[in-house]
């Protein structure tokens, strides 16, 4: 079988005349007709102009960084707008918004939970999980239904009261965004694996006004490539994204997040003697990390065994978060502390309420109405259920189907914890220049990183918001001891552990990208040689002579894939050659040998072949289509596996 040709435009021409693959069929109607005359001459001058796949690529992810600036901001003002109304409500009638608690986090749930029903997906699992599942199973092809559920479902549960953030689904958005424009383009595999990435990142850049973090969480958590041909166009993307939003903004703040005000006259010195303590806060991160992340996993479980519709299960969730925030408003609130000044309950929402509290100096200030007048203990106690209650709500939103991002409850939970750290150690007088909300700080990054995997996401993020470099060196210590302290108690990201749980392995190397760029398509099949199950072992030695094979496909009458004789099998019969004319296909045939598709990545092809322990396995054109078409070899896999890696 002939590689199939590459898409994209044609490097080598000379004529400026564009490649056959590259041209797209005629589309019905007078107006199709024109759209195809159209871009086919701008694919052409394109090409005239010396444009090769790689410098168009670079055009593409402009147009997917502008596209997505926009994006970013239509789709956090109406969250933004809910939430201002939420607070409005709680201050000019605690009462009325007592009885809504229950009430309003469970009609969005619901609403969220139909929405699923009506837009389902193949992996059941959150946006970026979604995401990661597209890229190594997919081809990086992301239907856009992926976009509807994740815009309009995690807008209600956000703005309904859930315990979640917009980071995750604007990067799924942006995803899916790349992918489809990479598909409507006729792109090939490998650049739609690149816009996809570049509407990722594009998506968080415009969101936090941080276009290196939206690099860096591409590459480290979603594509795991850093190679140069990914690497350039997601910055350009990335870049221009954050400058769309603050453009339509006006000012140089982050659409969504914390501004670098906060600490514009409180520098930080870190000395060596500083280490101990951020030694200890970033092995502490690492270890809240890994609850966060198994309180997720057994919510989800538990969720799963409730008997209760699928499209109904995050209205069960939402209803435990409503109580649960009912309860904190009749108990913990009226203590009149700061900290539970806020109308609404602070682990409900995506808490950036609460991470501007903690990160502002002046909150730990000893004075009337401060956060710490009540007396250091009772914060650090306060901090400490609030800890807890943020990481309960996350679950129950998050866990029984609702929509929404973890990246927020990270931060909220990394800051909350970098405070009470920080409040600890002042306590003790052992650095008397440092406020808790640089340990605050710090732990924003450290909670990202641990819970994401991905260090340099969180180092980045943070420095970023601020723009402040003297904690550069303590975020990337806590940073990194935290992802250490974290893989060495569970091996899974909050992303890769949905994953996982279905079985599918992320890995993360260079070598896995290549492979999931590749299909069974892209690969030389062997014609099949097939027997029946009633075939005799001399017709199977007749059929080796002939062809030169080892490995033979069995077929039922209907010329269905049933199992395959192998090589090693056929050998061992030969120990008794004088019953091969007795011996039948059926009795040494494998019937465990699964059959790939033309469209399996490459990647769980070397699964089977390793699980097993194979030389060859039959090829069927479609799933639910028995009829073998080819055979794919472990020796021929190998060989394009090696050209690709030459050619990337």
């Amino acid at each position: 079988m002939a590689r199939p040709p590459e898409t994209g435009l044609d490097p080598g021409s000379e004529t400026g005349t564009v490649a056959d693959s590259d041209r797209i069929p005629a589309l019905p109607g007078d107006r199709g007709r024109m759209a195809t005359r159209l871009w086919n001459l701008v694919l052409g001058l394109a090409t005239r102009l010396g444009f090769s796949r790689e410098w168009w690529l670079l055009v593409v992810a402009a147009g997917v960084g502008l596209i997505m600036g926009v994006a970013g901001y239509l789709f956090i003002k109406p969250i933004q707008w809910l939430e201002h109304m939420a607070e409005e409500l709680g201050t000019e009638s605690p009462s009325t918004l007592l009885w809504l608690l229950p009430i309003v986090p469970v009609i969005g749930a619901v609403l969220t939970g139909l929405l699923a029903w009506r837009c389902p997906t193949e992996f059941k699992g959150h946006g970026v999980s979604n995401v990661i599942y597209g890229v190594i199973r997919k081809q990086s092809r992301l239907r856009l239904r992926l976009l509807v559920r994740q815009w309009i479902g995690s807008t209600l549960t956000i703005g309904s009261g859930g315990s979640a953030g917009p980071e995750g689904p604007i990067v799924t958005i942006g995803a899916v965004i790349g992918s489809n424009l990479a598909r409507l383009l006729r792109l090939d595999a490998k650049s739609g694996t690149t816009l996809l990435g570049c509407g990722a990142a594009a998506g968080l850049a415009s969101v936090f006004n941080a276009p290196i973090a939206g690099i860096f969480f591409v590459l480290e958590v979603l594509l795991r490539d850093f190679s140069l041909r990914t690497f350039t166009p997601i910055v350009i993307a990335s870049v221009l994204a954050a400058a769309t939003t603050q453009s339509i903004l006006g000012s140089n703040e982050p659409l969504f997040g914390v501004g670098p005000e906060f600490f514009a006259n409180s520098p930080v010195p870190f000395t060596i003697g500083m280490t101990p303590a951020f030694v200890v806060f970033g092995i502490a991160c690492g270890l809240v990390a890994v609850l966060f992340i198994r309180t997720m996993q057994w919510s989800e479980h538990c969720f799963s065994r409730i008997p209760v519709p699928d499209a109904l299960r995050p209205g069960v969730g939402a209803l435990l978060l409503g109580i649960l925030g009912v309860a904190y408003m009749l108990l913990v609130a009226p203590r009149g502390t700061d900290l539970t000044s806020d109308p609404v309950p602070p682990f409900f929402g995506n808490g950036y309420m609460v991470i501007m509290r903690l990160l502002d100096p002046d909150s730990y200030v000893d004075a009337e109405g401060s956060m710490i007048a009540d007396g250091t203990g009772v914060v650090i106690g306060i901090l400490l259920l609030l800890v807890v209650l943020k990481i309960i709500s996350t679950s129950l939103t998050l866990g029984s189907g609702g929509a929404g991002g973890l990246f927020a409850p990270a931060l909220v939970v990394g800051a909350i914890i970098g405070s009470m750290f920080g409040l600890a150690v002042a306590q003790t007088g052992w650095f008397p220049g440092a406020s808790p909300a640089h340990f605050a700080l710090v732990g924003m990054a450290a909670m990202v990183a641990a819970t994401t995997h991905a260090p340099m996401t969180g180092v980045m993020l943070v420095y970023e918001i601020t723009q402040t470099y003297s904690l550069i060196v303590p975020l990337m210590l806590c940073a990194v001891l935290s992802v250490i302290v974290g893989r060495l108690f569970y091996r899974e990201s909050v992303y890769t552990a949905e994953l996982a749980a279905a079985g599918i392995r992320v890995g993360g190397s260079t070598d896995l990208t290549v492979l999931r760029q590749l299909t069974v398509r892209d690969v030389p099949l062997m014609p099949p040689v097939t027997v029946r199950p009633d075939d005799s072992g001399q017709r199977l030695l007749d059929l080796s002579e002939r062809f030169a094979v080892s490995d033979f496909v069995v077929v039922d009458e209907q010329d269905n894939y049933l199992g395959m004789v192998t090589g090693t099998d056929l050998q061992a019969a030969l120990v008794f050659r004088e019953a091969i004319p007795l011996l039948q296909v059926n009795e040494i045939e494998r019937t465990d040998l699964p059959s790939m598709v033309l469209d399996d990545t490459l990647d769980v092809a070397l699964d089977r072949f390793s699980e097993h322990d194979a030389a060859s396995l039959a090829v069927l054109s479609r799933p639910g289509d028995g009829r073998v078409i080819g055979v794919l070899t472990r020796t021929r896999l190998m060989r394009e596996y090696q050209h690709a890696l030459a050619e990337s």
